[in-house]
Order: C-alpha cells, then sequence, then structure tokens
C-alpha cells in the first residue's frame, strides 16, 4: 500500500488562530447582533487572527428578538429568512479584516432541506459551504435537521492551508477526522453548542482524542449565556480552546494538550499561535507518530474488504 503523504505543502509555517466564545442574550434584531459581531472579528484583527472559530448555532440568538418564541418549525423559517443578511455578513467582515472566517453554524434551509450549515468565509470574500454530518437526536426531534452529504467531509482550502470543519458531534467520530487528515488537513475546527458541562466535555474530550490521533491542532467555540424566549436553545455551557497534539518531544505542543483555554462562561477571544513546522516534525520523527505507525491493511481485514 503506497503511504500517504505526511505533509502538504500549503500548510504555513505559523498561523495565529482564534476562537470567539459568544455570549448568548436577548438582541432587539439582526443589527444589534450583527454590530456587537462585528466588533469581536475587529478585536480578533486586531490581535492578529488569522483564522477565527465562532460558535454552533450562534444566529439562534435573532430569535430572541421574534415578539413571541417561535415554534420549531417557524423559527427555521424565520432563521432561514437571515440566511442572505448572515452570510453577507461573514464575507464583508472577512474581506475588511483580511481573516478566515469559520462562521460557527446557521440553520436554515438548503434546497429545500434542513441543514445545519457553516460557512467559511476567506479573505477575498468567497463563502465555502459545510454541513453538519451527523446529528444529535435534540436536532432531529426539535427542527428535523438533516445530515449534509458526502461533499461536505471534504477539508476548506483557506489561505492557511486545508481545513477540516466538524460540527460540534461531529468531533466525536474519529473517521471523519482520519479522513479530512488524509485529504490534506492540518487544523480542525469544531464549532459547537453544549447546554451542560457533560456535553461540552463529551466535545472537548473527542476534540482532544482527534488532536493526538491525527497530530493536527484543533480549535474548539462555544456559546455561553442565556437567551430567553428561543425553544431548545436555553442556557450554554462552554470553555473554548486551541487544543495541540501531547508530545513532549516536541517543544511547540503544551504537555497537556491545551495552547490556550478560555474561562468557563465568559464571552472571550481565545488566541494561540500555531507552529506548523512542528506538527510536520511530530509526524515524522516524535515519541509517537500515529499517522506512520497506522497499520490499516488489519482494519480492512477485520471489516472483510
Amino acid at each position: 500500500m503506497t503511504p500517504l503523504p505526511l505533509w502538504s505543502d500549503t500548510t504555513p509555517a505559523r498561523a495565529t488562530v482564534g476562537a470567539l466564545q459568544w455570549a448568548q442574550r436577548r438582541v432587539a434584531g439582526f443589527e444589534d447582533f450583527a454590530n456587537e459581531f462585528s466588533e469581536w472579528i475587529r478585536v480578533a484583527s486586531d490581535y492578529g487572527v488569522e483564522l477565527l472559530v465562532v460558535p454552533e448555532l450562534i444566529t439562534c440568538q435573532l430569535l430572541s428578538a421574534e415578539p413571541q418564541r417561535l415554534d420549531a418549525a417557524a423559527a427555521l423559517q424565520r432563521l432561514s429568512d437571515h440566511t442572505p443578511a448572515w452570510t453577507a455578513l461573514l464575507s464583508a467582515l472577512a474581506k475588511r479584516h483580511g481573516l478566515t472566517l469559520v462562521g460557527g453554524t446557521h440553520l436554515t434551509w438548503i434546497d429545500g432541506r434542513p441543514r445545519n450549515v457553516c460557512w467559511v468565509a476567506t479573505p477575498d470574500g468567497a463563502l465555502q459551504r459545510r454541513d453538519k454530518l451527523h446529528i444529535t437526536p435534540s436536532e432531529a426531534g426539535s427542527w428535523a435537521v438533516e445530515g449534509g452529504d458526502a461533499r461536505d467531509v471534504a477539508p476548506v482550502d483557506t489561505p492557511l492551508g486545508k481545513v477540516g470543519v466538524q460540527i460540534c458531534y461531529d468531533s466525536e467520530f474519529p473517521e471523519l477526522g482520519r479522513a479530512q487528515v488524509d485529504a490534506g488537513a492540518w487544523l480542525f475546527a469544531i464549532p459547537y453548542c453544549t447546554d451542560l458541562r457533560g456535553g461540552h466535555l463529551r466535545v472537548r474530550h473527542s476534540a482532544q482524542a482527534r488532536a493526538v490521533e491525527n497530530q493536527v491542532y484543533v480549535v474548539t467555540a462555544g456559546n455561553t449565556g442565556f437567551c430567553p424566549g428561543v425553544a431548545n436553545f436555553d442556557q450554554q455551557y462552554a470553555e473554548s480552546a486551541v487544543l495541540t497534539p501531547c508530545d513532549d518531544a516536541i517543544s511547540a505542543f503544551a504537555a497537556d494538550g491545551v495552547a490556550k483555554a478560555a474561562t468557563p462562561n465568559v464571552a472571550q477571544l481565545v488566541v494561540a499561535e500555531l507552529d506548523g513546522a512542528a506538527l510536520k516534525r511530530a509526524r515524522e520523527r516524535g515519541s509517537v507518530r500515529n499517522l506512520i505507525d497506522r497499520r490499516p491493511e488489519l482494519y480492512a481485514a477485520l471489516r472483510g474488504a
């Protein structure tokens, strides 16, 4: 079997990434939401962030501006009405500040199907779409959201190389991360949304495992606070972070695999500088070499392939 390449020439030697831990609250409308969001993107730019990840379902906050609590069908339709304004905002902010913006997720209708969608805006203002692949029972029950397709597995192309998007529950399926790293990803962006600490820890532990087994960096970004008047979107718990592999032989990595982490449940921007060259060293000559030491022929045999 021909070994997969351990590195891509498009991966940067260094990159500054950020995670926006977003505080949910009642807003007056889209303009109120957009003004605060735009200010945080400006702050990220001031800190030199080149790629910023924001939380899953961040735009559900817009439903708090409705005069009455909407049922699931009406809520999905109302959010879909905001889709053109939301995508235009992501595109404009990425272009204005010269960064890549992994825009969390937004519930909307796509080709007649309800999807949980992440748009990634690059500094030229272009948008790439990735739909959430694995749908939780809560999402399926409340909004009848459907999972994405094979096209949504592929990493997105950014000025910082290939980035794998894994939306919350997606991070709990290791085969997705392996497919993305095989396709050249060196960084996983994980927007997430959890109401309780237990849910947060499922995502956090899964994200840390993905970093170790794939020898990649991972950025997680979640919501905090309380958003009144929005069905299936009440309290939020997050401790957003930038994660690394755990390898004491590579000085660029933190011993515990946590480059930076937010204070739990506080609106905050987490910023970390990543050493892309360190990943290459780890993959080639780290104290463990997960990608080199894989034995896919054994896994295929077990499946009867």
